[in-house]
C-alpha cells in the first residue's frame, strides 16, 4: 500500500522520527510488500521449499494477505497442495482465517449452489480436495455457520435478485468526484467510488451499447475476469451487464501505468527492471497455466499497472483482447490469426496473419523488458505499424544500454526469437530472472526501494 508520507507522533508528544529512520521504515515496508507477493505466488505454484525459505526469513509472512484478504493457506487449500499447507501450519498459519468475501462466493461458476467459502476448509471442500479437507480438520479447521466440523454447501440468495454474485447495482457507483483515467474506441475508464472504495470503471459509450459485437466483446472480457485471482493480475470486482451503460469494475491502482512511469523516469536500473519483469512474468505465468490458457494478446506498458506511486508492485490488466483457450496438447498452435494487439509490441507471426500460440505474449514481454532497460520504446524512430513490419522482416531493436548482463541479453533475445518454439515459457523466464537477480552486485539489490 502506498505510504502517506507523514510520520506519526510518538507517545508523550515525542518528536517525529528522523528522515533517515523514516526512510528505513519505508524501505522495510516496501520490501515486505514484495515478499507478500512471493509467498502467495509460491503457495499457488506448490513450491513448499520456497515457501519454507521465505517463512524461515520472516515467519510473519504466514499471515500475508492479498487484495481479497486471502492468506497463503487459502491459496494452498483451494489447489490441494498438502506439503505447502503443512509447511504453513507448521509456521503458525490460522486454519480458520477469513478472507474479505463475507457474503457468498462460488467455488465454480457453473454450480447452481453458492458456497459460503471464506475459510481455507471451505475452499478445500468446495474444490473437492479431500486430502486437504482432512488435514485442515485435524488442525481444527471449520467453516462459517456450521455445527461441528462438517461443511454443508447450502443455497444462499445472490446479492441482487436473479443475478450472479458479481452483478453490481449501478446506483452503488459514485461518480460525483470521478475523473477520466483512460479512453478507448469503445468507451472510457473512470476513477469512481464503490461502497466507499476507489475503483476503476470501464464504461461503454451509450452510442455503442446496442452494438452486438461490442456487447459480445464486453461479455467476453467479463467472463474472463471473473475466473482470475492472482497478486499480479488486476482484480475484478464486478460488472453492470443488465442495464446501460455497460460497465466493468476493477480495483483502482494509484500508481498509473508502466508507460507513463517509463516516460517520466527513463531507463530503469537492472535491479528495478528485473523486479518489474518478475511481477509481469508471475502474472503471465498464471494466465498461461494449462489446460485453460489465457493469451493476453495486447501485453504492453499501458496494460501493466503500478499498485501505488512507490512502484513496488505491478499487475497485468486490460483483457479486452485476451483469448481463453482449452489446450489439449502442450504443443497446440491455436487457430487464431489477424493483427490483434498493439503494433510496436506485436509478435511477427501475428503481423503476418499466421497461426500463433501463447508465445506471442512472451515476445511482447521481451519488448517491454527492452524498453525498461533502454528507456525508450522499441524502435522508437519508427511509427508503430512500420516498427511491426520491420520486426516481421527479421529485424530487432539494437542493444545500446550498458545495463544488460550477458544473461539478461540472452534471455531477451530468446524471448523475441522469430521462432516461437524457441521462446521460453513464463515459468522458465521466472527462474532465469531470479537467478540473474541473485547474481547482480549486492549494492544494486532492491534499489527500487531506495528512491
Amino acid at each position: 500500500m502506498a505510504s502517506s508520507g507523514s510520520s506519526s507522533d510518538s507517545p508523550g508528544g515525542a518528536s517525529s522520527p528522523l528522515p533517515g529512520q523514516h526512510n528505513k521504515e519505508k524501505q522495510k515496508e516496501k520490501s515486505r510488500v514484495s515478499r507478500t507477493s512471493l509467498i502467495l505466488w509460491h503457495s499457488h505454484q506448490n513450491d513448499a521449499a520456497a515457501v519454507r525459505k521465505l517463512l524461515e526469513e520472516d515467519q510473519t509472512l504466514v499471515h500475508a494477505r492479498d487484495y481479497d484478504s486471502r492468506t497463503p493457506l487459502h491459496v494452498a487449500s483451494l489447489h490441494g497442495w498438502i506439503d505447502v499447507a503443512k509447511c504453513l501450519i507448521e509456521f503458525g498459519a490460522d486454519v480458520n482465517a477469513q478472507d474479505r468475501w463475507k457474503n457468498t462466493v462460488k467455488s465454480n461458476l457453473s454450480l447452481s449452489l453458492h458456497y459460503v467459502a471464506w475459510q481455507p476448509l471451505a475452499d478445500a471442500e468446495g474444490a473437492k480436495k479431500y486430502g486437504m479437507t482432512e488435514l485442515l480438520k485435524s488442525y481444527g479447521g471449520s467453516c462459517y455457520g456450521q455445527n461441528g466440523s462438517h461443511f454443508e454447501p447450502k443455497p444462499v440468495p445472490p446479492p441482487l435478485p436473479n443475478k450472479c454474485d458479481w452483478e453490481i447495482d449501478p446506483s452503488e457507483l459514485d461518480f460525483s468526484n470521478s475523473n477520466i483515467i483512460g479512453k478507448g474506441s469503445f468507451g472510457e475508464i473512470l476513477k469512481a467510488g464503490w461502497r466507499g472504495t476507489p475503483v476503476a470503471v470501464k464504461r461503454i459509450l451509450p452510442s455503442l451499447s446496442d452494438d452486438r459485437l461490442v456487447i459480445q466483446d464486453f461479455r467476453h472480457e467479463v467472463n474472463l475476469l471473473v475466473k482470475l485471482r492472482h497478486p499480479n493480475i488486476v482484480q475484478f470486482l464486478g460488472a453492470v451487464t443488465e442495464r446501460k451503460p455497460l460497465m466493468l469494475i476493477t480495483e483502482y491502482l494509484r500508481g498509473g501505468d508502466l508507460h507513463q512511469y517509463l516516460k517520466s523516469k527513463g531507463a530503469l536500473s537492472p535491479s528495478t527492471s528485473i523486479n518489474f519483469a518478475l511481477d509481469i512474468a508471475r502474472g503471465m505465468a498464471y494466465l498461461h497455466n494449462e489446460p485453460n490458457v489465457i493469451i493476453h494478446r495486447d501485453l504492453k506498458p499501458r496494460n501493466v499497472l503500478l499498485v501505488n506511486s512507490s512502484a513496488d508492485h505491478l499487475k497485468v490488466g486490460d483483457f479486452g483482447l485476451s483469448k481463453l483457450i482449452r489446450v489439449q496438447n502442450s504443443h497446440d498452435v491455436y487457430k487464431m490469426t489477424g493483427e490483434t494487439g498493439s503494433y510496436r509490441y506485436m509478435a511477427p507471426e501475428v503481423f503476418k496473419h499466421r497461426k500463433y500460440d501463447k508465445k506471442v505474449d512472451v515476445f511482447s514481454f521481451a519488448m517491454i523488458l527492452y524498453e525498461m532497460l533502454e528507456g525508450d520504446p522499441p524502435l522508437s524512430n519508427y511509427e508503430p505499424y512500420e516498427a511491426a513490419k520491420y520486426v516481421a522482416e527479421g529485424h530487432r531493436p539494437a542493444f545500446r544500454s550498458k545495463s544488460y548482463t550477458p544473461e539478461l541479453r540472452e534471455l531477451t533475445e530468446q524471448c523475441w526469437s522469430a521462432d516461437m518454439n524457441r521462446r521460453p515459457p513464463f515459468l522458465e523466464i521466472l527462474k532465469r530472472l531470479e537467478k540473474i537477480k541473485e547474481n547482480l552486485p549486492s549494492d544494486h539489490h532492491w534499489s527500487i526501494f531506495t528512491g
